[in-house]
């Protein structure tokens, strides 16, 4: 029954939106979210993603204090305001299209398909041009002791 509420929520909701990104699958009481434990767990993955992406955000203006870094994020980034706006746009695009999964239909719209797309997300950071302003914040990983 709540599956069924669920999908009819979710196809009432896509219909009144322009376009959807990502898989419209409901993963609730399947594989990939077999019970409450399991989604609650989910939710304290979201720290580990948001925090160092915060901090390098947070540290862009103090780190610009510094000619030769103001310098390299000016000719690199087209300036600090420009580069935050790169890193959460970067990060908003890809972080919950559905990517990272096996298949379009694992990836799911909840929680669990979003997750893993940030996940992805993270694993790909190395590959980003922002990602030396990650080091510079101090960032040594998404698992690691940060902040």
């Amino acid at each position: 029954m709540f599956l069924n509420a669920a999908t009819i929520f979710f196809i009432q909701l896509a219909l009144r939106l322009d376009s959807w990104v990502g898989s419209s699958v409901i993963h609730l009481g399947d594989k990939n979210v077999p019970n409450a434990l399991m989604f609650i767990d989910k939710y304290t993955q979201v720290g580990h993603i948001l925090r160092p992406i915060v901090k390098a955000i947070d540290s862009i203006e103090s780190m610009c204090e510094s000619p030769k870094i103001r310098g390299y994020v000016d000719t690199t980034f087209g300036g600090s305001r420009k580069l935050k706006r790169t890193i959460l746009a970067d990060f908003f695009r890809e972080a919950f299209d559905g990517s990272g999964a096996d298949n379009f239909f694992e990836a799911g719209s909840c929680i669990d398909g979003r997750l893993t797309s940030a996940w992805n997300w993270c694993s790909n950071l190395h590959t980003k041009p922002f990602f030396p302003i990650f080091k510079i914040t101090g960032f040594v990983g998404f698992d690691g002791k940060f902040g």
